[in-house]
C-alpha cells in the first residue's frame, strides 16, 4: 500500500459564494456523499501561500513576531506571504517575502514541504522553502504598514525553536512545520536530498 494523498472530487449539486473579501472568500457547496445523501460544506477559498525557513551559517533561523488578530496573540513566525497573482511562481514569491519582511536574500533554495493548513475548512495550500547561504539584501528596506509596522525581527537558534514548538510556546503553523521538517530532513537523507526549489506543486500549478 502506497501512503500518498491523491486527487479526487466528489459531485457538487449546488454552490454559492456568500462572502467575498479582499484576498479570500467563503464558498458553500452541496456535496454528494458516498451513500447518496447531500451535505453542505462551508469553506474559505484561499489563493495559497509560501513560507521560508531561512537558515544562517550559525544555525539560526530568521523569525519575526507579529500580531494576529483572530487569535489575539503576537506570534513568532517565519517569513511568509500570499500568492497574490494566479499562477505565480512560488519560489519568486518566497524570495520576495524574505526580502520584504527580513531584508535578506539567499543563494541556496530547496522545498522543505507542502501542506494544506486547514483542509477541513480552507483550500489554503502552503509551500515551505528552506533558504541557505544568506546575506543582507541590497537597496532600501520595504515600507511596511498595518500589523507589519509593529513587527519584530530576530535570528533564533534552530534547537531553541524546536524546544519552543514541543514545549507549547510557539504555535504558528508554518514555523512549526518548517522547523520540524528541517530537523527531520537533517536526520534523514540530508538537506541536499530535498526537492529542488522549482519542484512541481499540484496544489498550486505554476510556470517556471
Amino acid at each position: 500500500m502506497t501512503i500518498k494523498d491523491t486527487a479526487e472530487e466528489w459531485e457538487v449539486r449546488a454552490t454559492a459564494t456568500p462572502f467575498v473579501g479582499n484576498k479570500t472568500s467563503v464558498r458553500t457547496d452541496d456535496v454528494v456523499m458516498p451513500d447518496g445523501s447531500v451535505a453542505r460544506r462551508d469553506y474559505q477559498v484561499h489563493p495559497g501561500s509560501v513560507a521560508v525557513v531561512a537558515l544562517d551559517d550559525q544555525d539560526r533561523v530568521v523569525v519575526l513576531r507579529q500580531y494576529r488578530h483572530p487569535v489575539r496573540q503576537k506570534l513568532w513566525e517565519i517569513p511568509a506571504g500570499l500568492l497574490d497573482v494566479p499562477g505565480e511562481n512560488p519560489l519568486h514569491a518566497a524570495q520576495r517575502e524574505l526580502y520584504e519582511e527580513a531584508h535578506v536574500k539567499a543563494e541556496n533554495w530547496r522545498v522543505l514541504t507542502d501542506v494544506y493548513t486547514t483542509p477541513g475548512g480552507s483550500s489554503e495550500a502552503v509551500r515551505v522553502f528552506l533558504a541557505r547561504d544568506l546575506s543582507e539584501a541590497e537597496g532600501e528596506r520595504f515600507e511596511v504598514e498595518d500589523e507589519e509596522a509593529d513587527m519584530e525581527l530576530a535570528r533564533v537558534p534552530l534547537d531553541e525553536l524546536v524546544r519552543g514548538v514541543l514545549g507549547g510556546d510557539l504555535h504558528n503553523d508554518c514555523l512549526v512545520v518548517g522547523v520540524l521538517s528541517l530537523l527531520a530532513a537533517r536526520a534523514g537523507d540530508g538537506l541536499d536530498a530535498l526537492r529542488p526549489a522549482e519542484a512541481p506543486w499540484p496544489a498550486r500549478p505554476f510556470e517556471a
